[in-house]
Formats: C-alpha cells, sequence, structure tokens
C-alpha cells in the first residue's frame, strides 16, 4: 500500500499528520492549505455532515463549495457524541502533529476531547482553534459567521459610506480567509517553536482579531483621519467594457491634460469647485468612451505609468491571461469519469512542490486507509467501530 506521504514527497510539509475537525470555511480553508503544501490531511467529518455539502453544484456527488475548501483531504467520519468516540480521537492525536476546530470555544471540551484532554495525550499536539470572539472574551459563546464579523469590524459600515449605498453584505467571506491564513501562520511558526521546544501549542485564533489586524484602513477609523486618505479609486465606462483606474482622480485628471494633452480642460478660474470636478469628471467620462479596445486603453495607461484592471464578470476568470499564464485555475478528479475546476494553490516554490492533491472525498471514504496506516488496525478493528457507531459514512463506502 501506498500511503499520503510517500505521495507527498517533494512537498515543503511532507510528513506532518493533520486531524481537520472543522466545518464550512475558517478551519477547512487552512486544511486545505496544508494539504497543497504536502500535509496528510485527515478531515474528521460529522455523521450528519458538513453544511457546504449542501452548496454548489454537485458533480460525482460531491458540491462544489465542500469541493474547493476540502480537495486533497482524506476523509473520516466519527460520531463524537458515540461511546468510544473519545477513546479514537486520542489514538489518532497520539500518531497526529495538528488538529483543527472551528467549534463554539466550549464545544470540545463538552464532547471530552478539548486541549486539556487532547495535550495530555499528546504533549507536542499543536491546536488550531478559530472562532468569531476568542476563547476567553465576553462573548466568546456567540455563533459566528463571516458577515457576522464584517458588520462587527466595520467593514459592512465602511462599504456603505464610501459608496453611498445601502448596508450590503461583501460577495466573499474575508472574515473567514484572514482568520484562517492567520491561523495557518500560527502553526507553521508553532512547528517550527517546537522543533526547538519539544512541546506543543494550542493557538487561540479570534475572526474578529484577524479581520481588524488585517485592515489596512482601520487607522483612518480609529483617528478619525478619513479626510488624509487618497482619493478612492473609480471606475469607468469604456467603449471596450468597464475598467477600474488605480489612481486619484486629482492625479488622473493632471496626466491626462497638462502632462500628456489628451483632454482640453473645460473649467475657468471663477468656477466653484463642485462644478469644476463635474465638468472635468464629465469630460474624463467622454475621453474613456472614446477608447475603444483593451489595446488601447493599455496603451495610454502605460504611456502615463497608471495601474487599471478590467471590471470582470467572475465566470470569466479563466479568461484572464495570468490566470491561464500561471494556472491559478486548475482540473481535478470530478469523481464521476471526467474533471472539475478549482483553484490552486498559490505557493510557487524555487525548490519543492505545492499543489491541490486530488479530489474531495466522501464522508467516511478513508475510514479504514487512515486507521490502517496511522494506527495499524484491522478491518476487523474497523466494522468493529462502524457496528458500535463510532465511524460512520456514506453507503457506497462501508462495505
Amino acid at each position: 500500500m501506498t500511503d499520503a506521504s510517500d505521495l507527498a514527497q517533494g512537498y515543503p510539509l511532507a510528513g506532518l499528520k493533520v486531524l481537520d475537525f472543522s466545518r464550512v470555511l475558517a478551519g477547512p480553508f487552512a486544511g486545505r492549505m496544508l494539504s497543497d503544501l504536502g500535509a496528510d490531511v485527515v478531515k474528521v467529518e460529522p455523521p450528519d455532515g458538513d453544511v457546504t455539502r449542501q452548496w454548489g453544484a454537485v458533480i460525482g456527488g460531491i458540491p462544489g463549495y465542500f469541493c474547493q475548501q476540502n480537495a486533497g483531504k482524506r476523509n473520516i467520519c466519527i460520531d463524537l457524541r458515540a461511546d468510544g468516540a473519545c477513546e479514537l480521537v486520542f489514538e489518532l492525536v497520539r500518531e497526529a502533529d495538528i488538529l483543527i476546530e472551528n467549534y463554539r470555544p466550549d464545544v470540545m471540551s463538552r464532547l471530552g476531547i478539548g486541549y486539556a484532554e487532547l495535550s495530555a495525550v499528546n504533549p507536542r499536539l499543536i491546536m488550531l482553534s478559530i472562532s468569531g470572539f476568542g476563547h476567553d472574551g465576553p462573548e466568546s459563546h456567540r455563533p459566528a459567521y463571516a458577515p457576522i464579523v464584517h458588520a462587527e469590524t466595520g467593514l459592512i459600515g465602511r462599504q456603505a459610506r464610501r459608496n453611498d449605498i445601502a448596508y450590503c453584505d461583501m460577495p466573499l467571506s474575508v472574515a473567514d480567509t484572514n482568520a484562517s491564513l492567520h491561523g495557518l501562520v500560527g502553526l507553521l511558526a508553532a512547528v517550527i517553536h517546537r522543533q526547538t521546544s519539544n512541546v506543543g501549542q494550542h493557538i487561540d485564533i479570534a475572526m474578529i482579531d484577524a479581520t481588524v489586524v488585517t485592515d489596512d484602513q482601520i487607522h483612518y477609523d480609529l483617528e478619525d483621519s478619513e479626510a488624509t486618505g487618497p482619493l478612492k479609486n473609480d471606475t469607468w465606462e469604456t467603449g471596450a467594457g468597464p475598467i477600474l483606474v488605480s489612481a486619484d482622480f486629482r492625479w488622473l485628471w493632471r496626466l491626462c491634460t497638462a502632462e500628456h494633452n489628451l483632454i482640453a480642460d473645460p473649467t475657468t478660474k471663477d468656477m466653484d469647485l463642485d462644478a469644476k470636478i463635474a465638468m472635468r469628471r464629465a469630460k474624463m467620462g467622454e475621453f474613456m468612451k472614446r477608447l475603444d479596445s483593451f489595446e488601447a486603453i493599455e496603451k495610454i495607461m502605460n504611456e502615463m505609468n497608471i495601474a487599471w484592471g478590467r471590471v470582470r464578470d467572475p465566470v470569466s476568470i479563466r479568461e484572464q491571461e495570468t490566470v491561464i499564464a500561471r494556472g491559478t485555475i486548475t482540473q481535478i478528479d470530478d469523481r464521476a469519469g471526467g474533471t472539475r475546476p478549482i483553484p490552486q494553490s498559490p505557493y510557487r516554490f524555487s525548490q519543492a512542490q505545492s499543489g491541490v492533491r486530488g479530489p474531495a472525498h466522501h464522508r467516511g471514504e478513508d475510514n479504514e486507509a487512515v486507521l490502517t496506516e496511522w494506527l495499524s488496525k484491522s478491518p476487523l478493528d474497523v466494522d468493529g467501530l462502524l457496528d458500535a457507531g463510532v465511524l460512520s459514512g456514506d453507503d457506497e463506502f462501508l462495505g
């Protein structure tokens, strides 16, 4: 039998064993990145399944959302409330390097598998806990998905204020992915620390902390200084389609008029400021609409050394030139005889490999393989755990 570590040779994290008890996004994304870097990541899923098994296009029995966050992981299905479940978890933890969970702070301890219990079994275990409001604060009991943290940290309020729109959530779960990536940094730091200390670590990541610390605009709010910042980036309708121009309008206007003589200034010195701005913006809009190809846009923007980008429909992301060149969207086994698209690992090493290493798995698909490789259990042992209700999974993988 070829085990997972053999298949990950050449990857930076080959040999690391990870138990991923998390669900939805904040934990699973960290686990996906660890798998892309070569770790043997085993998703420990409850019998009722990760809620994301209900989201996205279902191909080969695997929905798209679940596929994106769990590709490359193996899957065992454990009923943590069943008699004997804690003992099986302890056996797995003895062999594990890392455990990821994103339950509310009291759930793992109530199940008898909190950090105190697990570190007693394996003092070298590194455990990452991601929650909305952390483990020791006044709101630690609150459930939190990304939109809750977007609201509580002011992101939704700032978006509404700056764009003069109604309050609404953002079109991606940035609070989850920020917490996940900060958790990943913490995990890898703890792995390095363990090499010299020989001790494990419990890492408490709060989504609210991770969102605030990665908010590059927060200083304007903390110091009531938004007026000192640059003007917002503008989008313009061109003859080729909408573009975003990353430049203060005042600077863009100067470049188009005084520096490159592309536009004649229609304003006069005696006009009030609001009228001047309106007239100049209208003139800029007319100029942009005359640009009838992206080649023409690129030529002019390059001459002015201005950064710009097409405002794309995300459906067309696979047509983006750099995405094509770098293989940012790749294809994996769709479990139905074909392939399906998935975002590739962003890590590009000069002397190591990285990348999504396989499809997402069904519930309990790897019960026997993982327990055999990690714990040397026999098929009869696995059958006994199935009969006892400790293990479970999709019928077609239970023999």
